[in-house]
């Protein structure tokens, strides 16, 4: 095991975030059987998973909102451009942003 130096914990973190991606990554793939990436929602479906109705979904559709495919005239949504779009609307909790004005805002004695 490598000693970690207090100036290399930001670093050895982000190393740890991304394995643990990965791992959560096989974890889901070994859970469910194929990837997330694959699994293609209908519009009834994905307006499920996203708890809006469909007419709502199609308006966020409309205004480019949500990433759509649509092979001739049905449309189609991975799930994991779903997941995406729900991450892009996450507020940081109060210890998130503590830590980021903390960072921002070093003061040297």
């Amino acid at each position: 095991m490598t000693k970690i130096t207090f100036e290399h914990v930001p670093a050895a973190i982000e190393q740890i975030n991304c394995r643990l991606d990965k791992i959560e990554q096989l974890l889901d793939k070994l859970v469910h059987g194929k990837e997330t990436e694959d699994i293609l929602l209908t519009v009834q479906e994905a307006a499920a998973f996203l708890n809006l109705t469909v007419p709502t979904l199609y308006s966020k559709v409309s205004r480019m909102e949500i990433a759509v495919h649509k092979p001739g005239k049905r449309l189609y949504f991975h799930k994991k451009d779903l997941i995406e779009y729900l991450s892009t609307g996450k507020r940081k909790s109060a210890r998130e942003l503590v830590e980021k004005s903390k960072s921002k805002f070093r003061f040297e004695i």
